[in-house]
């Protein structure tokens, strides 16, 4: 975990696999590292975009979520909430304008 935080990976995405025996007394754990969101956490994220009651619209794609509006405003105060909120993920926010 050290090495994956110098390498500047986010913890969250680290999905741990079932510990195992190795040699000499030891044990071995495989991490798995989780690229994108999975539909229940896009789902998950949209419903909760769409409980704030802004004027934005949320799609999930591939396995991202984007998320449209006409204030620059709103979408900050989308950011703000996502980051705010538990999604068991780690967000990356990307400005496409």
């Amino acid at each position: 975990r050290q090495k994956m935080a110098k390498r500047g990976i986010p913890l969250r995405c680290l999905v741990p696999g079932k510990i195992e025996p190795a040699a000499k007394g030891t044990v071995r754990q495989q991490l798995e590292i989780q690229q994108g969101i999975s539909k229940e956490n896009g789902k998950k994220i949209v419903a909760a975009i769409k409980a704030t009651k802004l004027k934005v619209t949320a799609q999930i794609q591939d396995d991202q979520v984007r998320v449209a509006g006409a204030k620059k405003d709103d979408l900050q105060a989308v950011i703000q909430m996502l980051k705010a909120g538990d999604f068991g993920v780690d967000l990356q926010f990307i400005n496409m304008r």
